[in-house]
């Protein structure tokens, strides 16, 4: 079996206040998703999303039904966001190839039988982040590339944030049930992302970081706004944040991240904003 998982518990806001960096790490950043021939997955509580990397090296990688889900499929009762990272892959749904380049992305709905990946070029392996949340409904399969993404150009210099949003897997573009997906690639001489912060209580979220310089990282902020905490994050590493938290970050570099959200909304702009001198008195 190469398919791998550990699974994560939900947190209530007024135990988090309590946790070190250990405990914060523990339950939300995640690292180690690209293992060559491996599928690595992290099945959180926190609206039964599922995080993961699938990086197939001699041979195809099939996606199989992980414990926790109780299927026989893993996509019995979810759907799947697949956004390529690495080199040239090919994903296999159900007899049909689909080829995702660089920064592509595929949705894969619900009811699908078999799902497998395959790097094209073994010397540039192929390196496939997965979101997936639950379903209720079986929408078609749609490949999206960065020219038919919804881009909205945001920030300044000045402010440090320029970046552009590429709306990937979205209502308006693909039909899901609840899954988001997205990227943000930040400007050079820019390095906060998602400021002025936000929180959105009717979906959580996952930040997964990439082209992160090897010599530079990049610290999330997390938590509620009076209680604010930071997890240090590498290249190709990922944070969960759940419904009562910011997420928000700022990189000794510019660098990308890709966002997936699930929840009861699939509205992108539902969102309680929070400003930059609101952190600042929010110990008053």
């Amino acid at each position: 079996m190469t398919t791998n998982y550990q699974e994560r518990y939900a947190v209530h806001p007024a135990d988090y206040e309590h946790y070190n960096m250990a405990r914060l790490r523990e339950n939300f950043h995640v690292d180690g998703l690209f293992v060559a021939g491996e599928i690595n997955l992290v099945y959180t509580q926190i609206d039964r999303f599922i995080v993961g990397g699938a990086c197939p090296a001699d041979g195809p990688l099939e996606l199989d039904a992980v414990n926790p889900l109780k299927a026989k499929h893993f996509l019995d009762r979810r759907e799947l966001g697949i956004i390529n990272v690495g080199g040239p892959a090919l994903v296999n749904v159900d007899g049909d190839t689909y080829e995702l380049a660089y920064k592509e992305a595929l949705y894969v709905g619900a009811g699908t039988k078999a799902v497998s990946f395959e790097s094209v070029d073994p010397s540039n392996l192929a390196k496939l982040y997965l979101n997936s949340a639950t379903a209720h409904h079986r929408y078609p399969v749609k490949k999206v590339g960065l020219d038919d993404a919804i881009k909205v150009e945001l920030g300044s210099l000045e402010t440090s944030n320029h970046r552009v949003i590429n709306k990937l897997l979205v209502t308006g573009l693909v039909e899901t049930c609840q899954l988001q997906m997205g990227m943000t690639e930040l400007k050079a001489g820019s390095v906060w992302n998602t400021m002025p912060a936000h929180t959105h209580g009717r979906r959580m979220e996952t930040y997964f970081y990439f082209e992160v310089p090897e010599d530079q990282a990049v610290c999330h902020f997390m938590g509620p706004r009076q209680e604010t905490k930071h997890i240090w994050v590498a290249n190709e590493q990922a944070v969960i944040s759940p419904t009562w938290s910011i997420h928000s970050g700022a990189g000794t570099s510019n660098y990308t991240f890709i966002w997936g959200m699930a929840g009861e909304n699939l509205d992108y702009d539902d969102m309680d904003k929070i400003s930059p001198a609101d952190f600042a008195s929010a110990g008053d």
